[in-house]
């Protein structure tokens, strides 16, 4: 197969939601249809007593959630799928935030009882901002839930994106019998606690005599009435829009019973877009182009904590990345060779000879990576929008056991680089401190450590109010600035001079007394 079949036939995306709407439920059935795996996991179940493929980390599996990205890549008809299941608790917004810059598309997940939720907005917002294209999967149908029409008009106004339905319940809650597929003009007939894959039944459309015997009466004519509902509120799909990130196709179902999955992957990879060209500061980056460029969005320490390994995931974005060839590491201007990069699936790990456009690759890390670092064949190119932010909440973290001092140090060297938090060195005291954006990366970090690096830590409060990092148009006004606020000033983890103001007022009364600094609340500028 040629280069350009090879990107025609990928289609990488992140899953995002607020927490609880099914998500990683979502991607295990997803996995499931591909064949990628043969019984689905759960996230939360006493009854189904194998765990999420996605969520792979020990924490996650005792608590139900997931506090890391995932990457899984399968294939489905011909087509390269490269799945990131990304984190819904707003602890972990940064982690996905960044996940979301090596997506070409998304598919936003949403509680049919609930409906949109704080989370999928601030998501959502980081998806009108890149115009990523967004399909909606309403889940949880089978269960008691609000309805169709309203939760449609509540995605148009809380998410601010046209919507498309592409497939219609048939009822809800107690009473869901399935979906009627509007996309292909098929029926998917619902069959409660399903674990295994489900054939839908074509029909000849809306009309066809033996829809009645697979519904009931009833409601075959309240679906065909809201089927012309459908067709007066909405204009037909043009995939351009849905491309442009203005319209969003939606779909319904329950995940949890593989009810209206298959027909979402189906339409997916028929519309979805092939990888994207990306943005560098220096020029713009096509798909297409012979010659190979990468990103590092995503660091993980102790993938395989029997080997106390770190990966740092690429994703690739023009040209073809081949094992055993010589990279340019771009901020660091050296040449680095990968003998064994690989592919995943979530915690399982092949190695690959070449990758393409869209694909995700895993590659070992002796401590050589961070973050938004670029790997080229040789044009130094540096790709944008992958910042750290400034943390909201701060600790002293202290050691616990004076005998495992290198082993903490190695720990938070190596989760700090993770980007899960921001570690910063007071320069008046010497302690470190951890800053974070939310209050549960603190249990990960202390239960991370312990568990990984068997390294016992301690958390001291300490009030702060924002960490600002500072740039200088004048070198005597940032000594004197340096001088007079000692106490609040701190280094980064690469050594960059960062201002911890301990107040609103405080950092309001410096930006206007200092008019040649600058106060970025990213790190990227």
């Amino acid at each position: 197969m040629g280069f350009k079949e090879e990107i025609a036939r990928r289609r990488t995306f992140g899953i995002v939601s607020h927490p609880d709407a099914g998500k990683t439920t979502l991607t295990e059935k997803l996995l499931l249809f591909g064949g990628a795996i043969h019984v689905a996991g759960a996230v939360k179940s006493n009854k189904i007593k194998k765990t999420a493929t996605s969520d792979f980390m020990e924490i996650e599996r005792q608590r139900g959630i997931s506090v890391a990205t995932s990457v899984m890549g399968f294939e489905y008809k011909n087509h390269k799928i490269n799945i990131l299941d990304t984190p819904g608790h707003q602890d972990f917004a940064e982690d996905t935030f960044r996940t979301l810059t090596a997506c070409d598309s998304v598919i936003i997940v949403i509680d049919a009882a609930k409906g949109v939720e704080t989370q999928t907005r601030k998501l959502m917002n980081v998806c009108r901002m890149r115009k990523t294209p967004v399909i909606v999967f309403i889940n949880k149908m089978d269960r008691p839930t609000q309805d169709p029409f309203d939760l449609l008009d509540d995605i148009e106004k809380e998410l601010q994106i046209s919507v498309h339905p592409l497939s219609w319940p048939i009822n809800q809650g107690y009473d869901f019998k399935g979906v009627y597929n509007i996309y292909k003009n098929n029926l998917s007939l619902y069959t409660p606690r399903e674990q295994t894959l489900t054939e839908a039944i074509n029909i000849d459309g809306i009309n066809d005599p033996k829809l009645p015997e697979y519904v009931g009466e009833e409601d075959a004519e309240e679906l065909k009435d809201n089927l012309e509902i459908i067709t007066d509120l909405y204009e037909d799909l043009d995939i351009k829009d849905y491309l442009s990130g203005d319209v969003a196709p939606v779909f319904f179902g329950s995940a949890l019973n593989n009810f209206g999955v298959q027909e979402l992957l189906d339409c997916f990879i028929e519309i979805a877009p092939t990888p994207r060209p990306k943005e560098s500061e220096e020029r713009l980056i096509e798909a297409d182009e012979d010659k190979f460029t990468g990103f590092v969005f995503k660091i993980h320490a102790n993938m395989d904590p029997n080997h106390r390994d770190r990966i740092a995931f690429v994703k690739i974005v023009s040209g073809v990345f081949r094992r055993n060839t010589n990279y340019l590491h771009v901020r660091n201007n050296k040449k680095i060779k990968f003998s064994t990069p690989t592919a995943f699936m979530a915690e399982k790990k092949t190695i690959v000879d070449e990758a393409f456009p869209g694909d995700i690759v895993g590659i070992h890390d002796t401590g050589n990576f961070k973050i938004g670092d670029t790997l080229t064949e040789g044009e130094k190119v540096h790709f944008k929008g992958i910042p750290s932010f400034s943390p909201e909440l701060f600790k002293y973290i202290e050691n616990n056991d004076p005998m495992k001092s290198k082993q903490l140090a190695k720990g938070i060297d190596q989760l700090m680089d993770e980007g899960v938090a921001q570690l910063f060195v007071s320069e008046f005291n010497g302690r470190k401190i951890i800053g974070t954006v939310g209050a549960l990366q603190f249990e990960v970090i202390e239960y991370r450590l312990l568990h990984e690096y068997s390294a016992s830590c301690r958390w001291e409060p300490i009030r702060l109010h924002k960490a600002c990092w500072i740039e200088s148009l004048d070198d005597n006004e940032l000594k004197s600035f340096k001088k007079q606020k000692y106490q609040y000033i701190a280094k980064d983890k690469h050594g960059r001079d960062v201002f911890l103001a301990d107040s609103a007022y405080m950092l309001q009364m410096a930006q206007a007394e200092y008019k040649n600094l600058k106060f970025h609340f990213t790190s990227e500028f």
